[in-house]
């Protein structure tokens, strides 16, 4: 009897190594090896329990792990990294038993708020590919002048690393006048690098804090700095569900 034959990218996504179209970029740079020899063609198959399959060295399991997915709230100052090679990271933060999960997205190392990790392939792929156009809120304290201008322009299809970003939801949510620092709330459904960031840049804001408050609509109300939840199968489902309207 013909033994089973899987595809490599459906394979290691299952055991949560990122989303297909993550998986494949992952694959096509070489960093995945089957049986000792490098595969870098997407489509390749594989037999689990029969092919030894590597991702950067690491020996990936036969059967898949239990689906688990957490929320937590990423203090200011770490890196969304296992390596400790550039300060701290999200992972000293984490009991052991959570070291396989990797994070849907990311925060970058002045950034705080809202951070999902997760080994399960389909939500990844819900949460990072651009067709699910998945909506995450920043509140973002800036200083700078904060004119009717600048608003319209952070509101267009700016041109941000030589890709024109789609449309931004921009509002100004300052609690009371301050003739220094003002609070937007942005509203984007693609995350590109440290896009909010480049934005403001182009604009003369100086970014001062910047804060996922919510990650379609599951927002950062009762996580404490620093701290982990399993997600609940309510906000599971909620998070795989259909695109924004």
């Amino acid at each position: 009897m013909e033994e089973q034959t899987i595809r490599l990218q459906k394979f290691l996504s299952e055991r949560g190594f990122g989303s297909r179209r993550g998986v494949v970029t992952s694959i096509e740079a070489g960093r995945v090896r089957v049986n000792g020899e490098t595969v870098s063609e997407r489509g390749a198959r594989i037999v689990p329990g029969a092919d030894a399959v590597e991702v950067d060295g690491v020996v990936v399991a036969t059967e898949k792990p239990r689906s688990r997915t957490i929320i937590m709230y990423k203090p200011r100052g770490y890196i969304c990294s296992r390596s400790s090679a550039q300060g701290k990271t999200i992972y000293d933060l984490l009991p052991p038993e959570l070291f396989q999960l990797r994070p849907v997205g990311r925060l970058d190392k002045d950034s705080e708020g809202l951070l999902l990790l997760s080994n399960d392939g389909e939500l990844i792929e819900c949460l990072t590919h651009p067709r699910f156009q998945q909506s995450k809120i920043y509140r973002v304290t800036v200083s700078g002048k904060v004119s009717p201008q600048v608003l319209a322009r952070l509101r267009s299809r700016m041109v941000i690393d030589g890709y024109r970003i789609h449309p931004v939801g921009i509002v100004d949510v300052t609690a009371q006048a301050d003739a220094d620092r003002r609070v937007l709330e942005f509203t984007l459904k693609e995350g590109r690098n440290r896009q909010i960031r480049k934005m403001c840049a182009v604009v003369k804001l100086r970014v001062h804090r910047l804060v996922r408050v919510g990650i379609r609509g599951i927002p950062s109300t009762g996580q404490t700095t620093g701290k982990w939840r399993e997600l609940t199968a309510a906000e599971e489902s909620q998070l795989k569900g259909r695109a924004d309207a």
